[in-house]
Parts: structure tokens; C-alpha cells; sequence
């Protein structure tokens, strides 16, 4: 027997950030000063990421290319990754994501990649509480997700790891 099962997520769009509290205008305007300093030179992509933490914290990252392809690491990485070293123990309530491109107009918001993507939703899991998911365009709307797990809802976790039964 098949059984059919949906699911749905719901999320925010603002026209743009005027909309938007304070608070996360602000986030979302130091992942776009990040993404300025992003390494990109090879894609022209830049990725800016502002995390904001449970001790009003804000932890920025962008993205890093190497020429070896492969050596390269996403912004959500490098800001999920050095607030994890710098501030231990801090949850993350906030991420906001922000990319620009001298190649393409982008007119809607760049979501993560599935790596970064599973990463965060392992982290949302370890502290077990939701993190906002912020993405934002640079002349755009915005999508605020209310987790990571809306953009994810089936990642892997570590109890995949471990024997059922």
C-alpha cells in the first residue's frame, strides 16, 4: 500500500526592507557589507552572511573562493563556523543571507545551497531551537522563513547515523 503525505511551509515577502524591524534591517545590512569583502573572484558571486546570536552577538561571514574549486566555503559556512569557535555555547536566532553579482541582476533572493542548508538545520537541531532564515535581494524582496527546517524539512541528522531498532 502507498500512502501519499504533503506538507507546506509558509513564509514572509516583503516588497522589500522597509518593512522589515530593526533589528533585521540591521542584520541584513551587515551580511550585505560582508558580501562586499567576499574572496569571489572567479565566480563574481558575492555572498554575504550575518548571524545574530542569543547574546544580541553578530557573527558575519562571506564567501571564499579558492582556484582549486572545491577549496572554497559558502558564507552561511563561514558565519555559522566562526561564531561556533568564537562564541561556544551561544545559540543562533537569526541568519540573514544576502547575494550580489557584478555578472547578473538579481532580481529575488538567492536561497542557500543544500550543504549550507544541512549545516545550519544540524546546528538548529544541536541548540533545538528554530533559526530565522532572512533572505534578502539587493533591490528586492525579502523572504523571512521562520527555520531553517522550511527550507530543509528532510535533512539529515545525526540520529541517521545511529541504528533504529
Amino acid at each position: 500500500m502507498t500512502e501519499v503525505q504533503n506538507f507546506s511551509i509558509s513564509y514572509q515577502v516583503h516588497q522589500d526592507r522597509s518593512s522589515l524591524e530593526a533589528a533585521d534591517v540591521t542584520l541584513v545590512e551587515m551580511a550585505e557589507k560582508a558580501s562586499k569583502d567576499a574572496y569571489a573572484p572567479y565566480s563574481e558571486f558575492n555572498v554575504g552572511a550575518a548571524l545574530e546570536l542569543d547574546n544580541g552577538d553578530i557573527v558575519i561571514g562571506n564567501n571564499q573562493e579558492n582556484a582549486s574549486f572545491p577549496a572554497g566555503i559558502c558564507a552561511e559556512r563561514v558565519a555559522i563556523f566562526a561564531a561556533s569557535a568564537q562564541q561556544p555555547g551561544h545559540s543562533v536566532r537569526a541568519i540573514a543571507i544576502i547575494a550580489n553579482s557584478k555578472k547578473v541582476e538579481l532580481m529575488e533572493p538567492v536561497p542557500p545551497c543544500g550543504i549550507c542548508r544541512q549545516v545550519v538545520a544540524e546546528y538548529e537541531a544541536e541548540q533545538d531551537s528554530p533559526i530565522r532564515v532572512i533572505l534578502c535581494s539587493p533591490n528586492g524582496p525579502v523572504h523571512v522563513f521562520s527555520s531553517m527546517k522550511d527550507l530543509l524539512p528532510f535533512h539529515f541528522h545525526e540520529t541517521s547515523l545511529k541504528q533504529q531498532g
